[in-house]
């Protein structure tokens, strides 16, 4: 009875689809939630084996971007004189807190960079939907962050900045750069699926990112001596704006002078553009993810 039909015609009348084949997007954001359970799971799985030969172990997670702060306050502290006559009560938690705030979305890149080709035995063993990963990873990276705030109060607190009203923007920056990193996790994602090699350039173009974003200076007493446009260009970069607020939210003596023009504004539209965008844009991919 079924003389004569193509195969693309017996496959509809029998209700069979191509494996592998990329669900539609509505379909694939409601697999997607359907492994939260996996996604949170696996995050802490991965944070907890991250320092798991190390000594220390999990207290790498807050002596490492320490002492990265202490580096750089050396050299642009003391050496450099960076401040640029900022108290020191003010520039150091000034610092600790951009050191912080940039480790979080530079390791959500790294990790995304690596999370389709780095665990291709996963990806081909398993079904499940790819974005499961970098969520993944950009939500063990949010924890990692979560313990290091500790020690971020505590620097606060000691050098003058007090709890107060202002510390539960935290929260909202906290979300927004969240959403931001996993859409550019995702996106690295499927980029460094293609081009492994892309792990071994990214180092290089965040370690830039990272000057250009004010973690060691104020961008607009550095660049007070240049053209306006400049700065506000630098400011208005998501790493600046994010470290931004959550220093507006935790130091004393940051005022909102230091913040530009609607920057929560900025901040909400970076994070959706990156997360919607990132996310399309993995999905778009899903079914040639751990082929050729």
């Amino acid at each position: 009875p079924d003389d004569g039909l193509t195969a693309a015609e017996l496959a509809a009348k029998y209700g069979l689809t191509v494996s592998g084949a990329r669900p539609s997007l509505a379909r694939y954001v409601r697999q997607l939630w359907g492994r939260r359970h996996f996604i949170v799971a696996f995050s802490q799985a991965k944070l907890t084996a991250q320092y798991s030969q190390a000594r220390l172990g999990q207290l790498w997670q807050v002596a490492t971007p320490l002492l990265n702060a202490l580096m750089y306050f050396l050299i642009f502290g003391l050496i450099l004189e960076a401040d640029r006559g900022m108290e020191r009560e003010v520039y150091i938690p000034f610092l600790v807190t951009g050191v912080f705030v940039f480790t979080f979305t530079q390791s959500s890149v790294m990790a995304g960079v690596r999370a389709i080709s780095g665990n291709l035995g996963l990806v081909r063993a398993l079904h499940f939907p790819r974005a499961a990963l970098p969520v993944s990873f950009s939500l063990q990276q949010l924890q990692q962050l979560l313990f290091s705030m500790v020690v971020l109060f505590a620097v606060a607190v000691g050098f003058g900045s007090y709890p107060r009203l202002s510390w539960l923007l935290i929260v909202p920056v906290l979300v927004l750069q969240f959403l931001f990193n996993t859409g550019l996790a995702l996106v690295m994602a499927r980029l460094g699926a293609k081009t492994p090699d892309l792990a071994q350039l990214m180092p290089f173009a965040l370690r830039t990112w990272m000057y250009a974003s004010g973690v060691m200076f104020s961008i607009p007493v550095m660049l007070k001596d240049h053209p306006g446009w400049i700065a506000d260009v630098l400011q208005w970069n998501p790493a600046a704006l994010y470290m931004d607020l959550m220093r507006f939210a935790l130091i004393d003596g940051y005022g909102a002078g230091n913040l530009p023009p609607h920057v929560w504004a900025v901040a909400a539209g970076w994070a959706v553009l990156a997360a919607v965008g990132g996310f399309v844009y993995f999905w778009k991919a899903e079914e040639r993810y751990g082929r050729g």
